[in-house]
């Protein structure tokens, strides 16, 4: 049986090559790369203004590897979290997340993580690949899809925070992101696209030295070393010195002002002294700081600090002239923690 080539892997190039050696003329290329991308196609037929013939050839030759909606939950807050199912049945999560101001796109990049952050219900699915760039740039036109048909609202912006580590799928996600910001593809803006990395100061330097366009995130989460080992494990090969060097680098090649993400756990790091050391850690370098309500996890191991706790942490940072948001905690009626409602559903492989 003849193996058919995943036609969105290809670029527009190898499109046009592989269009000519069917013998249809390379505009066809293009006209299929519209379909692919701008309309999301997920079946040949669909594609109405080829012929009938080259569409049986496209069946014949290719394949469109798309993913589906399994579930979806939607919050009181109408935050809404989705399943998707991909071609060999994995299942991947992404989120839509509506504020007053912006309209949320949380997209995954791997099937599991490898990280095992302690506090994470990604954590304790193993990581079975990394996503392709379609599978994440798939995730966005849903997202937005869903996010005009529930609130009559397009996406506005777009974060890399959901399911795996984007800095370990970094071809994948560069690619994505080329796609959701050409105008082949979405045409966004990449400063409306922040990637978040749990720290990963090689892949760090690797985005300044490709002097990319988009808004970095570093989730910090404590900023201490013996805090941050117990919580992230990958903070052992990547330390907060090393981490800062990186940072102040991509900073200063990029010129932009990266966020340091900071979860806030009851008893644990929501302390003035926590407060301080985060302050010490990010003066090296120009930021900005997202204290996150904890969404607590089936473990119970780590709970959300109380409000007055995060009230204090804050204006601590306020008083020392930090630009700081508070992000309140979304989704609580549903399963909207990372990787939760896939380990609820058992929905991975």
């Amino acid at each position: 049986m003849k193996t058919k080539i995943d036609i969105r892997q290809l670029s527009l190039e190898e499109l046009t090559a592989k269009i000519k050696t069917l013998g249809e003329k390379k505009f066809r290329a293009k006209q299929v790369h519209e379909w692919l991308w701008k309309k999301r196609a997920i079946d040949f037929s669909q594609m109405t203004n080829l012929s009938k013939s080259l569409r049986n050839l496209l069946e014949e030759n290719f394949i469109i590897n798309g993913i589906l909606l399994k579930e979806a939950q939607k919050s009181k807050d109408k935050t809404i979290k989705n399943a998707f199912l991909l071609s060999d049945q994995s299942v991947i999560e992404g989120v839509l997340i509506p504020t007053k101001k912006r309209m949320t796109a949380c997209v995954s990049v791997q099937v599991g993580c490898s990280l095992d952050c302690a506090f994470c219900a990604t954590g304790k699915l193993k990581r079975v690949r990394n996503l392709n760039a379609d599978e994440i740039y798939d995730q966005v036109v849903m997202i937005n899809e869903q996010s005009i048909n529930e609130y009559e609202i397009p996406i506005s912006n777009i974060v890399y925070m959901g399911m795996g580590e984007p800095l370990l799928n970094y071809n994948s996600v560069i690619k994505s992101i080329d796609k959701i910001t050409s105008p082949d593809g979405l045409g966004m803006s990449p400063k409306r696209i922040t990637v978040s990395t749990a720290g990963i100061s090689k892949m760090i330097l690797k985005l300044a030295d490709d002097k990319v366009k988009f808004n970095l995130a570093l989730s910090l989460h404590a900023a201490n070393d013996e805090k941050r080992n117990k919580i992230m494990p990958i903070n052992e090969s990547n330390t907060l010195d090393t981490l800062m060097e990186s940072m102040i680098y991509f900073s200063e090649k990029t010129g932009t002002r990266p966020t340091l993400e900071y979860i806030i756990f009851k008893d644990f790091n929501d302390e003035i002294s926590d407060a301080e050391e985060l302050f010490q850690f990010g003066k090296s370098f120009p930021s900005k700081v997202n204290i996150i309500e904890y969404n607590s996890i089936d473990d119970g191991k780590y709970q959300q600090a109380e409000r007055k706790k995060v009230d204090a942490f804050a204006a601590y940072l306020e008083s020392k002239k930090v630009i700081v948001n508070i992000r309140r905690s979304r989704g609580k009626d549903i399963d909207a923690a990372c990787g939760q409602l896939a380990n609820k559903n058992d929905l991975s492989i």
